[in-house]
């Protein structure tokens, strides 16, 4: 019966392990699934659009071929077609039965600023999540969702790629394959050690196939008649022949044949090993060789999750301007091409990364510093990290970004508060206001970067103070200080601040005073707020941070027809005026940004300076 559960154990092993091996080979399907799509008319760009992406399921996977520069991105599909809605291109759907189509969009509106469009290289963008570029050939993985699209092209010039393929991978997984062959092999095993059972109980089952001589008494020993020796035995040494009789004649060796089965234990020893290694060696072959494709998954350890707080998205909430990583790759190229626009001054650079009050306090900069050697402290710029990235949700333009910069190297440095505009899909972001954040201010709770925030208009009823008034209530509180309505609507830091403009002012007349000139000349001051409008963008809790800019003016003239102002050892005046002296005398004028956190109306909290810089922005001869 051993031999018939041998048997058995055989054939079940070689059908689980044939059916495992099956599984890796002939049974497995392919791997990925590809889809080529064509394009018939060769257009500087190639969009293919997201139902292209999304007609399987999985990872995604382009390949892009054509001899040259490849340049690949994806983004938005609202974003890449308005940015290609000045121009003709190609686009890639899906036809009936999933097939894809290729046709050629003409542009839907006239060019950007009147201009021509053949040119426009898409890599130099801030629209595109994320961008590729190869040469002759480009491949790349990515995980699209609905709403996504690619956009192919070269330089803007040359007809883009028209060899691409998407493909899909598939979930080539055969769970069972492992254990099957496992399994088979365990079995292979147990057919061995059945068969070998059956053997041995065969042998013995036999029984001997003689009786041996009956045992004789002890007391009557056998006489056994010695056989002729040899003559040249008989001569040997009697020592020898002595030693030869006290040899033991009972004992044998270890290795000595069993009488009664015919082979040593040490043989026995190594049949039984023969027959079992080949058999352990197949069962760890098979085990080992098997990739984690073949076996089945268990369950992993579910990470506890870390509270945070609960932020609801309204159902009209838009998406996001710019999502994290594109928010720091964003700031990170707009701070190398500053820092190269300060290095060579360099104002045409600097025009194509800051706009408003920064750009203009940087055009007097680059002067001020072209004349004045000792002119070489550092300027205000975007540090290395983003801390904490604001985005504007917003599908249409010009979209506004508020970002948080660090330094990771230097402790010490201040963190850098700034906003930053896009005008329009065809242009990049530009800084419009920038700050230090002092270390006693606190930035508010806003929503995560993946939700965005919505722009607070700027005559919003539901702010302590609407947006547009807030430049105006600052201004106001620092020209008349507890006489202003305000006075006591803003936080510490504001009243220091507005505190040493005063300080500041006082200096100036009683260094007129100290060299008898307030007699003969006279000063005026007056801050105000200007005609840009306020970026303010929503926080948690119901109020808005709140980006404006004030210029603080100064203005000396003379009291008498006779009198002239001087410069003297102001070569900030003398560099940016040309002249020494004048008869109608001077003004300077500075410009100041403010970040305020501005509360909800009916809040007994203040109004809250985050973040302020001051900045030369120009002195004039008065006409």
């Amino acid at each position: 019966m051993r031999f018939v559960w041998a048997v058995v154990a055989f054939v079940l092993a070689t059908v689980l392990i044939g059916a495992g091996i099956a599984q890796r080979t002939i049974f497995m399907g392919p791997s990925e699934q590809r889809m080529e799509l064509a394009v018939d008319e060769p257009q500087p760009y190639v969009l293919v659009d997201a139902e292209v992406l999304g007609a399987h399921s999985g990872l995604q996977t382009l390949l892009v071929r054509g001899k040259g520069e490849i340049f690949v991105a994806y983004g938005r599909t609202d974003d890449v077609k308005a940015w290609l809605s000045d121009t003709s291109y190609t686009d890639v759907t899906l036809a009936k039965g999933d097939e894809p189509r290729s046709e050629t969009v003409a542009a839907q509106q006239s060019p950007a600023g009147g201009g021509e469009t053949s040119g426009r290289n898409p890599a130099d963008s801030d629209l595109w999540l994320d961008s590729f570029a190869d040469k002759d050939s480009l491949v790349t993985e990515m995980q699209l969702t609905p709403g996504h699209s690619i956009l192919i092209a070269r330089d803007g010039v040359e007809p883009a790629p028209d060899d691409i393929l998407v493909s899909w991978g598939l979930d080539t997984r055969t769970p069972l394959a492992g254990p099957l062959m496992v399994a088979g092999g365990v079995l292979l095993l147990a057919g061995l050690v059945l068969y070998f059972l059956a053997i041995r109980h065969q042998r013995r089952g036999r029984g001997p196939l003689r009786k041996g001589p009956a045992p004789l008494p002890e007391t009557q020993p056998i006489e056994m008649q010695a056989a002729p020796r040899r003559a040249a035995i008989d001569s040997g040494d009697d020592e020898s022949g002595e030693r030869g009789a006290q040899e033991p004649s009972g004992g044998g060796s270890p290795d000595s044949p069993d009488p009664a089965g015919g082979r040593t234990p040490r043989t026995a020893l190594r049949r039984r090993l023969a027959l079992g290694l080949p058999a352990l060696t197949l069962t760890a072959v098979l085990a080992t060789g098997c990739s984690a494709e073949s076996w089945p998954e268990f369950g992993a350890e579910t990470p506890t999750p870390t509270p945070t707080p609960t932020v609801v998205t309204p159902e009209d909430q838009k998406p996001p301007v710019v999502t994290e990583q594109q928010g720091q790759r964003i700031v990170s190229q707009i701070a190398q091409t500053v820092e190269k626009a300060d290095s060579d001054r360099d104002i045409t650079l600097a025009e194509t990364r800051l706009a408003g009050a920064v750009l203009e306090a940087r055009r007097t900069e680059y002067t001020l510093r072209g004349q004045i050697a000792e002119r070489t402290q550092p300027l205000t710029a975007p540090r290395d990290k983003v801390k904490i990235l604001l985005p504007e949700a917003a599908d249409g333009w010009p979209r506004s970004v508020l970002a948080l910069t660090v330094s990771e190297e230097d402790d010490t440095a201040p963190p850098v508060l700034l906003t930053m505009t896009q005008d329009d899909p065809w242009s990049n972001y530009r800084i419009t206001e920038m700050a230090d954040m002092p270390a006693s201010s606190e930035f508010p709770d806003v929503a995560p970067a993946w939700l965005g925030t919505t722009k607070v208009p700027d005559d919003s009823p539901f702010l302590a103070v609407a947006p547009e008034q807030v430049a105006a209530a600052f201004a106001d509180f620092v020209d008349n200080g507890d006489k202003s309505e305000y006075a006591g609507r803003f936080d510490e830091t504001a009243e220091k601040l507005a505190q040493s403009v005063r300080d500041s002012r006082a200096a100036i007349l009683a260094g007129l005073k100290e060299k008898q000139s307030d007699t003969t000349s006279a000063v005026a001051f007056d801050m105000k707020a200007t005609d840009e409008e306020p970026l303010s963008l929503a926080t948690l809790g119901s109020g808005a941070v709140v980006a404006v800019r004030v210029d603080d003016i100064e203005t000396i003239t003379p009291t008498t027809a006779d009198a002239v102002i001087r410069i003297g050892e102001n070569p900030e005046a003398s560099a940016l005026t040309g002249v020494k002296e004048s008869a109608k005398g001077f003004t300077t004028t500075y410009a100041i940004q403010l970040f305020f956190s501005v509360p909800a109306q009916g809040s007994n909290e203040q109004i809250r300076l985050l973040a302020y810089h001051q900045d030369l922005l120009s002195v004039k001869v008065n006409q």
